[in-house]
């Protein structure tokens, strides 16, 4: 019984050491957070919780947290919670909240030497106003604003710049400190525009009602035209009720144009504030790099992300607003700020601080974290989080969206270009809406050379290249009904183009990105990747992915004579013809029958066996065997040689004149199941990765494209990919090879091929589109769409088509042999192996006869001759065969008859050795 006390006290002797041992070198954070702000609390549990996990970053110690709400209008209450958290000893404090309160918490961390660092947020959404938090030049400084500066004033003076806007309004909802855009306005009054502000209240309704109810009719139709051209700065859920109302109600027309900046953003609001609105809307939000390969989205260096915060389809991800990501990366960048104090052995244990009291000290190892901290920098869920100088974190991105002018609803947006403060604006921006009338315009467009949609049709030394084709077709039928010129060549790497690796494009893409062209065309397809870069017209020509293959050649078998049955249903026929013959020369052995008169046939197993196959081929004459056992046998045989020549009739003459071309690669499915003909692509091209995108997809149902990027992907690549197309056609023509590219490129070979080598497989379902490429924002990619759209509409589009991909080819394209027959008429080829077969029995029947007379003659020589006695007149014995009539025979009695019969070389039929009964 003294035992369990004693066990007691150890453990809990041992459970205060280790707690003294550790107590220095446990890691505490503080956090205050606005009161309305639940998520940012989730969010840095979460970030807690997925770094306690992480051993490779803080080992074996652990980050312990305390976490305060404050009123974020209530500076007093937050600087007594940061007091009450340093008490606690924290070794940095963690603050997401408004203007209000950040100042008061920037005093109080300088003066206890804790690192603090600032998320700035807004309230519901609206956009921000910059703080205004006075910095200066001592290292007495220990706020990091985390959030880059509010570059609202800039990125809005740019896009209004490059619209070319003289008269706007600015939207503002009752959250919103306007003096955030005073800059702005300061500007825009210099440069001469005429600028109005309106506040938006809460109860919209009632806003406009009102303008309804005091504006005369002229004063509202002055006030429609002002809203042609308008700025919202508001929060997401006031403009999307914004804009429904004054849509309803009919104050804006289809030709305005209205531009929404706020950072909080996010897709589902992009696409709902689109298809409410009318007109041209154009977006402006903050960005964040998101990494292309999904199996690395979770993944930043060696830390593993929580899979609700980085994938994009999980609703609390959907969710979240971008001081909650911000809020993550901090706490991932403490977490290695602390990882490097431990690798230096330059910790400072944190005592309890009591800011209260008049003589208190601020924290010794405070500069040293602080510096620690701010020479460090990680990538997180919003990029690199790194500070500057002056403490701020200087790594912001604007993203500019955008939709065209437009009657319907709910159309679609696109990425117009993107602004930083480093490089400005990337991407052109017009708000001009273009005519019918180009004339005059000269466009440098960019090509890659792919049959047939853009070839070489003349090359003439000294003279520029003319092509010709059917892409060439659409830019002439463009040129020629819009008025503009253009001059043209071919990318320099002779690529569509691929993203590489520090980011920028190669190929005819890169041409544009570069603004080296002003549009591309050719065999280019339309692709998400593609189009984040660059603006695509609307398709002119449906997209497949198809297969080309070597037409097999035809084979002329000469034994097709044979074909309508297996070799198994052959060789048990010819069992079935003995094995029925020794029946019936078994039953005639146990149960004799009585020959007719006259008859010469005896019941010997070759004559039966002769019988039997006689009966088969429907060949000889009645049989003399009387017995009733042997009837029934041959009943039966005789039925079943009916059905047996019946159905080899009849399957005979399908053969003979139904040519079967069955090949095992009719689909894409049947070429990604098999291995004997290795097949490929080119490699780095659209069709390489989109058969890699759906191989790698874990969600994909099909198997199909896993298969197939197994074989495409062999020897990462090198194996059975090609670098060009022309190279992938040469490689099926002249070897065991089956090439995967674009259907109507391979469609075109077939057709053209002089010796009609190829056929085509592919989809039947067209997922992508051939399109013509321009740069981002391009002025010409509204009126080429409404142009190819009419193209299609009247039937000019199929006219081209037409031309290059006839319906009745030289060559057929689906068809696996080249079989060309006339008719249904027979030909020699077709019974060669009838005739051999019948020459050979020829041949086998001369050889047995000049055997037989061989051996005859031999025979003959050896037997002496013997006198043959007399006979009665009615017939003679003939020396050469020793055959007598056997009438004669008959007359004789027993034992004269076998004597007689004995003494000339006669031998009676006997069964079980007794002579047949007389008639």
């Amino acid at each position: 019984m003294e035992v369990f006390p004693l066990l007691f006290f150890l453990s809990f002797w041992w459970s205060r050491t280790w707690d003294l041992a550790t107590s220095d070198s446990i890691i505490h954070i503080g956090a205050i957070f606005d009161e309305s702000a639940k998520k940012d609390d989730e969010v840095f549990r979460t970030a807690v919780g997925d770094l306690n996990q992480n051993e490779e970053i803080l080992q074996t110690e652990k980050i312990t947290f305390s976490v305060t709400f404050v009123d974020g209008n209530n500076p007093f209450q937050a600087v007594q919670e940061a007091c009450e958290l340093m008490n606690q000893g924290i070794l940095a404090l963690v603050s997401s909240i408004g203007c209000t309160s950040a100042g008061s918490l920037q005093s109080l961390a300088d003066a206890m030497h804790i690192p603090h660092l600032f998320i700035q947020r807004s309230t519901a959404g609206t956009p921000r106003s910059g703080c205004g938090l006075t910095r200066s030049n001592r290292n007495d400084d220990y706020t990091l604003s985390v959030r880059p500066p509010v570059y609202l004033n800039e990125v809005i003076l740019r896009v209004v710049t490059e619209y070319a806007w003289q008269k706007f309004i600015i939207f503002y909802d009752s959250e919103y400190d306007i003096r955030g855009i005073q800059e702005f306005l300061d500007k825009v009054s210099q440069q001469g525009m005429d600028v109005a502000l309106q506040k938006v209240e809460n109860n919209i309704n009632k806003m406009i009602t009102t303008l309804f109810d005091t504006m005369r009719i002229e004063e509202l139709n002055r006030y429609r035209d002002t809203l042609r051209r308008a700025i919202l700065v508001m929060n997401p859920a006031t403009a999307k009720s914004f804009i429904s109302e004054v849509v309803e109600t009919n104050l804006v027309a289809f030709d305005c144009h209205w531009i929404i900046i706020n950072e909080e953003i996010n897709d589902v609001d992009v696409q709902e504030l689109v298809r409410r609105s009318i007109g041209r809307l154009t977006i402006i939000r903050q960005t964040f790099p998101v990494p292309q390969n999904i199996s690395q989205r979770c993944f930043r260096g060696n830390h593993r992300i929580s899979s609700t915060l980085c994938d994009p389809k999980d609703p609390f991800a959907q969710n979240m607003e971008i001081s909650n990501l911000y809020i993550y990366d901090t706490v991932l960048l403490l977490a290695n700020a602390f990882h490097k104090k431990l690798e230096d052995r330059k910790w400072h244990s944190m005592a309890s601080l009591s800011c209260i009291r008049k003589n208190s000290k601020p924290w010794q190892g405070g500069r040293s974290m602080l510096e620690t901290i701010k020479k460090g920098g990680v990538n997180g869920l919003t990029g690199d989080l790194e500070f500057g100088e002056n403490g701020g974190n200087p790594n912001v991105h604007f993203e500019i969206l955008g939709t065209n002018y437009g009657e319907e609803l709910g159309r679609g947006v696109r990425k117009l270009g993107c602004w930083n403060p480093v490089t400005g604006l990337n991407g052109s921006l017009t708000d001009k809406k273009l005519e019918n009338n180009m004339r005059g315009v000269v466009l440098r467009v960019v090509t890659v050379l792919e049959e047939p949609f853009v070839m070489v049709s003349e090359n003439v030394l000294g003279k520029p290249k003319k092509y010709q084709g059917f892409s060439i077709d659409v830019l002439d039928a463009l040129s020629n009904y819009l008025g503009f010129n253009y001059e043209i060549y071919v990318a320099p790497d002779h690529k569509y183009g691929s993203p590489q690796e520090d980011g920028t494009w190669n190929g005819l893409v890169g041409e544009l990105v570069f603004k080296r062209a002003d549009i591309g065309i050719s065999a280019l397809t339309i692709t998400p990747d593609r189009e984040n870069v660059v603006d695509f017209t609307t398709r002119y020509m449906d997209y497949s992915v198809g297969v080309l293959l070597r037409r097999a050649e035809k084979t002329v078998d000469m034994f097709a004579c044979l074909a309508p049955f297996d070799l198994s249903l052959w060789a048990c026929i010819a069992g079935t013809v003995l094995l029925v013959g020794l029946l019936v020369y078994l039953l005639n052995w146990l149960n004799p029958p009585r020959l007719q008169m006259g008859s010469m046939t005896s019941t010997t197993l070759y004559n039966s066996m002769w019988f039997v196959y006689g009966s088969f081929v429907q060949q000889g004459g009645e049989v003399p065997y009387t017995t009733l056992a042997t009837r029934m046998m041959m009943g039966a045989w005789w039925l079943f040689a009916l059905i047996v020549i019946s159905s080899y009739t009849a399957n005979l003459a399908a053969f003979l004149t139904i040519t079967r071309i069955e090949s095992s690669i009719q689909s894409l499915q049947d070429l990604s199941k098999q291995t004997d003909i290795p097949y490929g692509t080119v490699l780095d091209s659209a069709v390489y990765q989109h058969v890699r995108m759906k191989g790698l997809n874990p969600f994909e149902r099909d198997s199909m494209y896993s298969q197939m990027w197994r074989m495409i992907n062999r020897s990462n690549g090198s194996e059975n990919n090609v670098l060009e197309s022309q190279a992938g056609i040469q490689k099926v023509k002249y070897g065991n090879y089956a090439f995967v590219w674009d259907a109507a490129v391979l469609e075109y070979v077939a057709i053209n091929d002089p010796d009609c080598s190829f056929y085509t497989v592919g989809n039947t379902v067209a997922d992508r589109g051939y399109g013509i490429a321009l740069q981002h924002g391009s002025p010409y990619r509204d009126v080429f769409s409404q142009r190819i759209l009419e193209l299609q509409q009247s039937g000019d589009m199929d006219i081209l088509k037409h031309k290059w991909w006839p319906k009745n080819g030289q060559c057929d394209l689906y068809s696996s042999v080249d079989a060309k027959q006339k008719g249904g008429a027979l030909d020699i080829k077709s019974l060669a192996g009838v005739f051999c077969i019948l020459a050979a029995g020829i041949v086998l029947s001369c050889l047995i006869a000049v055997l037989e007379t061989w051996w005859s003659r031999r025979k003959g020589s050896r037997v002496p001759s013997k006198e043959a006695p007399a006979l009665p007149n009615e017939a003679a014995v003939s020396e050469r065969t020793n055959a007598w009539p056997l009438r004669p025979c008959l007359k004789l009695g027993g034992n004269d008859w076998k004597n007689q019969a004995s003494s000339h070389g006669l031998h009676h039929s006997t069964q079980l050795g007794r002579p047949l009964d007389d008639p």
